[in-house]
């Protein structure tokens, strides 16, 4: 889970991306340049693409730059790989994955397209550009591509002569002349990493959600919006499971220092330009303050796990490289790690994948890396998920792990796996459970109270 490297192209000569100071800037100030990303279900229908073009000319008349990123119109994406689906199941060779990324980035391309068509029946210039056109160059590793460079001379003469620059999210382009896209949400990591290579004064991420909450709302109706949230606590509840923001673009905003604020595309477009400025989640650097009263910030959880048992390996030095080293090679992330005490010489290992690389593991563990370790069985189970509480307090404070495996066995709840970091505690449980659970941590945690932490 690293960032994407660190190279940039800007104008006509190589730097590197910036690392500011911590501090934010007012995108109110006369001619910021502000990035928007709007996400797919503000792009769901030309008339909230209507509502988007009147939006962004709004801050264009207000005297703002705007870079603007949308991702695929609602659904589309899943449209294309069903497709794809039907023609050839099982596309998982290099080959069939380049003709998926080479479809799967069409939906952005209708996207800005028609965001531009929204735009100039407002009155404005606006210009919208493939990730090739750009070119936002990225590695060859398709359907999971990592951004590499970017060349933002084209977008700041666009910029220079009064038009709004509305770029694909979610792909860009290999040395080889290949389009590739970035992996489910890469709109976001697009929308940070322009907003990195230009230095822009704010990254704005518009979602169907007004904000970061404690926890899913449709969960926990009492969940509450967090107007502020560190970035350690973000990339956590990212990495946990929280849909409001893909992982790999927070790593990179933290990397880069990019002001990020994720706020609703769904109030209403003419809304007073300050107050949507100060409205939804500021992602802060700042959490000295913070780190004195926050507990637990959030509860995150995640229903795309499945868990795999590589069992009776030989309890020897190198064996967890053995397996998970065969599986790193496939491009397959792993997540918690168990191995068992030892017993007779030998022992199980078990570890998480996503639920989408579940049987692509499994046939690799059973094929390949179970044979030649001499493994009695390779077991696994789909029916999980991992439920994590997350505070930039839980570094100074003790017993909050404590606390939560109370809050889980009250309500009866087996704990299967244990994961932890300075600033989380994650567990691995029944999925059936994983509501349950999460309401449970809510009131333990009391993140329903006005006064609770990280507010």
């Amino acid at each position: 889970m690293c960032c994407a490297k660190a190279t940039v192209w800007a104008g006509y000569t190589r730097r590197v991306l910036p690392s500011p100071e911590p501090v934010f800037i007012s995108f109110l100030i006369p001619m910021a340049l502000i990035v928007h990303k709007y996400g797919g279900t503000s792009m769901g229908s030309t008339e909230r693409i209507r509502n988007v073009a009147k939006r962004v000319a709004k801050w264009v008349r207000a005297g703002h730059q705007l870079v603007v990123v949308p991702s695929a119109m609602s659904g589309e994406t899943n449209r294309l790989l069903g497709l794809a689906k039907e023609l050839h199941p099982n596309a998982i060779d290099e080959a069939a994955q380049r003709e998926l990324d080479a479809l799967a980035s069409t939906g952005e391309q209708v996207s800005v397209g028609l965001l531009a068509l929204a735009l100039q029946a407002e009155g404005m210039q606006a210009v919208s550009y493939a990730g090739w056109q750009v070119p936002i160059r990225t590695d060859s590793a398709f359907t999971k591509a990592r951004i590499e460079a970017i060349d933002d001379s084209r977008i700041r003469a666009d910029l220079a002569t009064g038009k709004v620059v509305i770029v694909t999210g979610f792909q860009g382009v290999d040395a080889e002349g290949n389009v590739t896209t970035l992996g489910r949400g890469g709109s976001d990591t697009s929308a940070v990493a322009v907003a990195a290579a230009m230095k822009a004064d704010e990254c704005l991420i518009y979602t169907d959600v007004d904000g970061v909450y404690t926890t899913d709302p449709r969960v926990v109706p009492e969940a509450r919006r967090l107007h502020t949230v560190s970035f350690e606590e973000m990339l956590e509840m990212a990495s946990m499971g929280s849909k409001v923001l893909q992982i790999r673009s927070v790593e990179f905003a933290g990397k880069y220092r990019v002001p990020l604020r994720v706020l609703s595309s769904f109030t209403p477009w003419d809304i007073d330009l300050a107050e949507e400025a100060a409205s939804g989640t500021l992602i802060t650097f700042e959490d000295d303050e913070k780190m004195e009263q926050a507990v637990v910030s959030g509860i995150a959880f995640n229903r795309d796990e499945a868990k795999i048992a590589v069992l009776g390996v030989p309890d020897t030095p190198g064996i967890a490289y053995q397996i998970l080293g065969a599986v790193a090679e496939a491009n397959i992330d792993v997540d918690v790690i168990i191995q068992n005490v030892s017993k007779d010489g030998k022992t199980d290992f078990s570890f998480t994948v996503n639920r989408n690389e579940f049987a692509r593991a499994m046939a690799l563990l059973k094929e390949k890396v179970a044979p030649s370790l001499g493994a009695t069985e390779v077991v696994g189970d789909t029916r999980i998920c991992k439920v994590s509480i997350v505070g930039i307090g839980m570094r100074s404070h003790v017993g909050i792990a404590a606390r939560m495996f109370k809050a889980l066995a009250d309500e009866g709840i087996n704990i299967q796996m244990i994961s932890t970091s300075e600033i989380k505690t994650s567990v691995v449980i029944d999925e059936k459970y994983m509501e349950l659970a999460v309401r449970g941590l809510h009131r333990a945690f009391e993140l329903d109270q006005d006064n609770a932490p990280a507010t």
